[in-house]
C-alpha cells in the first residue's frame, strides 16, 4: 500500500500512474474509519482503475474547538482497516501545513442557500471549510469519480453544488447509508459514545423511521411535532432540531407538494457526542 504525506509525492505518482483511460476514485475522510467508509472504498474500487482514500480532520469545518480537539485521531488503526479490503489503495494523509501552506481559513462560498440550512444554522462557517477543503482536495487527486455517504446528505448537496458553479470534472456519487445493527448511523463520533448510550442512541433511527410514516397521512408541522415530543421524554438526550425539507433545495416542508422530494434530517446530542441521521420520505 501506497501511503503519501505530501501532496508534492501525491501529484507525481498519480501523474507517472495515470493516462487518458485511467479513472481515479477518491474517498475523501477524517479518518476513525469504519464500516461506512470501507463500504465507500469498495464502490470506488469496483468503478476505478486508481482509488485514493485521503485521511485529514480538516480544522477549519469545525466551529467548536473542544470537538476538533476530542476528534478521534487513528491514523495506523485505519490503515489496518484499508488494507482489508485491498492493498492497491492509495493513501494521503498530509498535515495540516501540506494543505493550507500557513494559512489554515476557509474561502468563502455562496452555495446558493444551500449552505444556510440545518446544518449551517447551528454550525456557523461549517461549509465554508467542507467546501475549502473538498476543492482543495479535489484539485490535488483531480479524481474521475468522488463518494461520499448520504447521512451527510446536506454535504453532499453541497459539494455536487459546488462542482456544477466551479466546472470541475468531477462526477459526485452518493452512497446509501450504512448503519449498525441496530439502525445508528455509522459515524466516527460514535466512537466516543459508552456501550449504553450507543444502544440508546436507537432511537434516532427508530423516531425517523416512524416520522416517515406518519408523514404519508400527517403535514410536516404535526411530524415535527411528534419528534419533538418523542425526544422530550428522553432525558438522555437533546434535540437540536429536525427538519423536512425539499431534497433540492434543502429548504423546509412547509406544505406538503406531490412534485417534490422530500427528506428527514435530524441532530442529536447523547452526552455532548453530536450525532446527525436522514432519512427519504418518498
Amino acid at each position: 500500500m501506497l501511503i503519501f504525506n505530501t501532496q508534492n509525492e501525491l501529484v507525481s505518482h498519480l501523474t507517472s500512474v495515470s493516462n487518458a483511460a485511467t479513472s481515479i476514485g477518491f474517498v475523501p475522510t477524517m479518518g476513525a474509519l469504519h464500516q461506512g467508509h470501507l463500504s465507500l472504498i469498495k464502490e470506488a474500487l469496483l468503478h476505478n482503475t486508481i482509488v485514493v482514500v485521503s485521511i485529514f480532520v480538516n480544522p477549519t469545518q469545525f466551529n467548536n474547538a473542544d470537538d476538533l480537539a476530542k476528534y478521534p485521531r487513528t491514523l495506523e488503526k485505519d490503515i489496518e482497516k484499508i488494507k482489508t479490503v485491498s492493498d492497491a489503495i492509495i493513501v494521503y494523509a498530509p498535515s495540516v501545513d501540506d494543505i493550507y501552506k500557513g494559512k489554515t481559513i476557509s474561502q468563502h462560498f455562496d452555495f446558493d442557500g444551500l449552505e444556510n440550512q440545518m446544518e449551517g444554522k447551528f454550525r456557523q462557517g461549517h461549509f465554508d471549510g467542507v467546501g475549502t477543503i473538498v476543492k482543495r482536495l479535489f484539485e490535488i487527486v483531480k479524481p474521475t469519480h468522488a463518494y461520499f455517504g448520504e447521512k451527510d446528505f446536506q454535504q453532499l448537496q453541497i459539494i455536487k453544488k459546488m462542482v456544477s458553479k466551479f466546472e470541475m470534472p468531477v462526477n459526485v456519487v452518493g452512497c446509501p447509508i450504512y448503519r449498525e445493527t441496530n439502525g445508528l448511523a455509522m459515524s466516527s463520533r460514535n466512537e466516543r459514545l459508552s456501550e449504553k448510550e450507543r444502544n440508546q442512541a436507537a432511537i434516532i433511527f427508530k423516531t425517523i423511521t416512524q416520522a416517515k410514516k406518519l408523514f404519508a397521512t400527517k403535514s410536516a408541522q404535526e411530524v415535527t411535532e411528534f419528534v419533538a415530543k418523542t425526544f422530550e421524554k428522553q432525558p438522555d438526550f437533546e434535540l437540536e432540531y429536525f427538519q423536512i425539507a425539499d431534497e433540492a433545495t434543502l429548504l423546509p416542508c412547509l406544505r406538503k407538494n406531490k412534485t417534490k422530494t422530500y427528506r428527514a434530517f435530524i441532530a442529536v446530542f447523547v452526552n455532548k457526542v453530536r450525532l446527525i441521521d436522514t432519512i427519504s420520505l418518498n
